[in-house]
């Protein structure tokens, strides 16, 4: 951690700020200073908040809801057919428990999907992250789970990199300096989750996920009406209760912004308690990223906000990576080690 000493807060915070995208901008296009204010506070002080106005339609969050319960509602096998194991991209069906947190199983199955594009035909040693990239895995009898899911994350781009234009202009740079890391294959990824509880998952206990920081730019999840999300402040102690607030998204910063400001924008710690025994819970987080081989710099903050920098994460156990792919990967092999074992035996050995 860096030596100056960062402002924070008089007491710790309680509940995350709620903010409204369509009140970002004024009639020139230009970004209101009110806005600003609040996001540069939620995204330095607390590295979570919640927001709405963000564009969906009027039943598109609810749509892809239920669309998600369907598909987990449906056999086993189809599901199977999908599994994250048959691919090196870590897309694709991962079953109940298979993903570990700290080393620990979590309570959850999901669908991991990102934009479908051809693989690379070879890669050099040392951007085994290159093999990131390729297709979906997506149930071909159930066609309304790929059309949702890819229509919500055409959205969820576009309201990523508004929010990524928005925190740079809110800490004083060009809402574009981070334009050519996202220029032409940005490698947004998204999961569609299904949680479950009362000891479904041997050893997981009470371990929806466990305590993690995301390590891209910015998260956008939509969570259901059960609730189980927390989140730790950076210097805090206590954990905040994160209720769902109908149609509205939840926003957190990865590592690479907190790599990006010297800490300034903080990767957040966050969990997610598994719910009760016969209760399901559905949430879909998207991640906006740039392309695989971006490098993500440090960038020249005012000194205003260079004196209150934090300073980057020091645990030995999760040194951060300044390219992207390298980052990503990084937590793939850690989170997924059967898949880990079978396409990348030589990182995993």
């Amino acid at each position: 951690m860096n030596a100056t000493s960062p402002s924070v807060p008089a007491a710790p915070r309680t509940e995350l700020p709620v903010i409204d995208l369509s009140q970002a901008r004024a009639a020139d296009g230009s970004f209101n200073a009110e806005f600003l204010d609040q996001l540069r506070d939620a995204a330095h002080h607390v590295g979570f908040f919640q927001l709405v106005g963000f564009g969906a339609g009027e039943q598109q969050a609810q749509e892809l809801l239920d669309t998600v319960a369907a598909f987990f509602k449906r056999p086993l096998e189809e599901r199977l057919e999908l599994d994250n194991r048959l691919t090196s991209t870590f897309r694709g069906y991962t079953r109940l428990g298979a993903e570990r947190t700290q080393g620990r199983a979590d309570s959850r199955e999901q669908i991991d999907f990102g934009p479908a594009r051809e693989p690379f035909a070879s890669v050099d040693a040392g951007q085994e992250y290159l093999r990131l990239q390729g297709g979906n895995l997506f149930p071909a009898a159930f066609p309304e789970l790929e059309e949702r899911a890819m229509a919500w994350a055409s959205l969820m781009s576009s309201v990523g990199a508004e929010l990524l234009a928005a925190l740079l202009a809110a800490i004083g740079l060009p809402e574009d300096h981070f334009a050519a890391a996202f220029e032409r294959d940005p490698m947004w990824m998204g999961k569609l989750v299904h949680y479950v509880g009362g000891d479904a998952v041997p050893g997981a206990g009470t371990q929806g996920v466990g305590a993690h920081a995301d390590y891209g730019f910015v998260t956008l999840l939509l969570q259901d009406s059960v609730g189980g999300l927390e989140v730790q402040p950076h210097g805090q102690s206590e954990w905040i209760d994160v209720p769902p607030i109908p149609g509205a998204l939840v926003v957190n910063l990865g590592e690479m912004l907190e790599v990006a400001t010297d800490g300034y924008l903080m990767a957040t710690i966050h969990r997610v308690t598994a719910p009760p025994a016969g209760v399901d819970r559905y949430s879909v987080p998207f991640f906006w990223a740039p392309r695989l081989d971006a490098v993500v710099e440090a960038v020249e903050l005012p000194a205003e906000y260079a004196a209150d920098a934090r300073g980057v994460s020091d645990d030995p156990s999760n040194p951060l990576l300044s390219v992207y792919g390298a980052n990503m990967l990084k937590g793939f092999l850690r989170a997924h080690p059967e898949v880990a074992a079978r396409h990348y035996p030589e990182l995993v050995g």
